[in-house]
């Protein structure tokens, strides 16, 4: 395989599954930190997120498990899905299309409240988006990728 990304191929190849089970399992992991601890409040989008994060994080764990690569074509839909909302949570927060009556009444501040902000960017649907995006990208890899010849620990 050659080309401007074969380096990064070689390097993730026979670990795909395991890497979109730490990236998901990691956006679990943050999004109950978020409520639980922090006590942040999830709105409406952020449900939504939840909704396409957290069965990744237990099917990425169990197909790796299995190094069943198949099931990743079948994962696919959630992380875009994901991803999807993300953007629009993005757009709703930045002003840039209104929130719904629904977002106003699901949590303080409805969906346009950014509970945190790193670096004047860096918000919870930016996490988000970021984490779909990965685990879109390790599970579409897996899809095409023969089974790994690469021995475990």
């Amino acid at each position: 395989m050659r080309g401007p990304g074969s380096w990064l191929r070689r390097l993730v190849e026979g670990y795909e599954l395991w890497l979109a089970f730490l990236v998901t399992a990691i956006a679990t992991g943050g999004s109950l930190f978020f409520s639980e601890v922090a006590h942040f409040v999830p709105c409406e989008l952020c449900w939504y997120q939840r909704i396409c994060t957290y069965p990744l994080s237990i099917i990425t764990l169990l197909a790796a498990l299995a190094d069943d690569r198949h099931v990743a074509r079948y994962l696919l839909p959630l992380p875009l899905a994901g991803a999807g909302v993300s953007v629009y949570h993005l757009l709703v927060e930045n002003g840039v299309i209104a929130q719904q009556q629904s977002c106003l009444i699901s949590a303080p501040g409805g969906c346009a409240t950014k509970w945190i902000e790193e670096f004047g960017y860096v918000t919870i649907p930016v996490l988000a988006l970021t984490g779909f995006a990965l685990a879109f990208a390790f599970l579409l890899l897996a899809s095409v990728s023969p089974p790994a010849t690469v021995s475990r620990p």
